[in-house]
């Protein structure tokens, strides 16, 4: 039995449409990392890029569970004294899309791809996006949070 190898001709990346509407934060990141990687494809190999564009729709109505609203995401320019805090409360009010790309960055693995796997996640806090050209495809989340029902 020989290991299957992807070559760059077998390597495709579909466009996939996500709604963020009520979902909780962590089962939102681990299904877009999923499709960012391409592990739902029979094709799939760690060292390949074979991930997916995954576009997330109204992250502004992400729900967030326990006591996630007091908590803080630090973020550093690389400058001295470039730490910057940012409560979830706030950034979910000015912008909700940094608390999804952060979930999804810290779900995917620590290595080169991770940046090219991440170019390819477009986070918008609203309905709208600018990629219907695309033709994405809708991916369901079925689990929603308790708290929305």
């Amino acid at each position: 039995m020989k290991t299957f190898t992807p070559k760059p001709d077998d390597l495709t990346h579909e466009w996939y449409v996500v709604d963020a509407t009520d979902v909780v934060l962590g089962r939102l990141a681990t299904q877009v990392a999923i499709l960012l990687r391409g592990k739902n494809k029979p094709t799939y190999a760690p060292h390949a890029d074979s991930g997916n564009h995954v576009i997330v729709i109204n992250a502004a109505k992400v729900a967030l569970t326990g006591n996630k609203l007091d908590k803080v995401l630090y973020s550093h320019s690389g400058r001295p004294g470039g730490l910057r805090r940012d409560k979830y409360a706030d950034l979910l009010e000015r912008k909700p899309e940094r608390i999804i790309t952060a979930a999804v960055r810290g779900m995917l693995p620590k290595n080169r791809l991770t940046k090219v796997q991440l170019n390819r996640l477009h986070v918008f806090a609203g309905e709208e996006h600018p990629h219907t050209p695309q033709k994405p495809q809708v991916f369901e989340i079925a689990q929603v949070s308790q708290q929305a029902k």
